[in-house]
């Protein structure tokens, strides 16, 4: 089967069933793996370059995205000369991805009908339907139960190496998904943070990310904070933090007094395929690592001082 995906997250899905042999194209998001994805045709483009530009100046190109421009092209010549059979897509959200309604208008020149694949996951639990979908699908459905029942084994892992803590213990966890203006975290990043021990209460669990007030951080007071804008690499993320420390109030807040202010490798937290796993894993360790000592993998994730200093490994 010849599987075109215009989805990072479903990218990495297909590479996780082993079924990498069968993509012909990929969207420009497509990064991992790098050695499945590093030669294969770039079905999209993006209507803006945000390696040029600030944080604001990202979220206003990307809302102007909802008054009717898309921000996404997909090249329906190319995608025609590949003559996919299954079209991955997605409908969760426009500002990250392509959307469904690019891919159709894109497929309207193609001359006939392959078969499409929407991905819509908003939790864990639709993250691993997903994989399912993908694999009964492609006609590999008996190992995507063995690969998912692989990632439920990890998180059940995480689960029996935590500390006994009632729940009110449980750090407040702070998990910011864009920087100016702040978003707290949407869809399944509240529930990653439960699995991994803590509380994300300014999160909207199951829902989109949304915009909040550093009044509102000030009042929740949290004991962790990860950024983990997204579609931004650690390094930028790390750049941007002084724009944090400028905030009246800010080195008052306890994750700041304490040490506790991480930044988590977008990847693992924005995308709705296996790695949210390993993301899950990450931030146990941010959040407990007595229960959870292990050094980090690079380029996953940073700890970053009071002076905003990148510090690597975490400890």
């Amino acid at each position: 089967m010849r599987i075109a995906s215009l989805v990072a997250s479903a990218t990495e899905i297909v590479a996780y069933l082993g079924l990498e042999q069968q993509l012909v194209g990929v969207s420009a998001d497509s990064d991992w793996p790098p050695r499945v994805v590093k030669d294969l045709p770039v079905l999209n483009t993006i209507a803006f370059n945000p390696d040029t530009m600030s944080s604001a100046e990202i979220d206003a190109a990307a809302n102007a995205g909802h008054t009717g421009a898309s921000l996404y092209h997909v090249d329906g010549e190319l995608l025609r000369s590949l003559h996919p059979d299954l079209v991955l897509t997605q409908e969760v959200c426009e500002v990250c991805s392509v959307s469904r309604h690019d891919v159709d208008q894109a497929t309207e020149m193609l001359g006939y009908t392959p078969r499409m694949l929407s991905l819509n996951a908003v939790n864990l639990e639709e993250v691993f339907a997903d994989i399912q979908s993908v694999a009964t699908e492609v006609g590999v459905a008996e190992e995507g139960q063995a690969q998912v029942a692989s990632l439920r084994e990890r998180l059940e892992r995480v689960r029996q190496r935590q500390n006994s803590r009632v729940q009110s213990r449980r750090p407040r966890v702070l998990c910011l998904e864009w920087l100016d203006p702040l978003y707290s975290a949407g869809h399944w990043i509240p529930q990653m943070v439960a699995l991994a021990g803590g509380r994300e209460e300014l999160g909207n669990d199951g829902g989109p990310s949304r915009e909040i007030s550093f009044e509102d951080v000030l009042e929740y007071a949290p004991d962790v904070i990860v950024l983990m804008p997204c579609s931004l690499p650690l390094e930028r993320v790390a750049a941007e933090f002084p724009q944090l420390r400028k905030r009246a109030g800010w080195d008052e807040l306890p994750a700041v007094r304490n040490r506790r202010v991480f930044a988590g490798h977008t990847d693992l937290y924005a995308r709705a395929g296996p790695r949210l796993v390993d993301g899950v894993e990450t931030l146990a360790r941010m959040l407990d690592s007595d229960c959870f000592p292990e050094p980090l993998p690079d380029n996953q994730a940073l700890k970053i001082s009071a002076d905003g200093q990148r510090l690597n490994p975490f400890r």
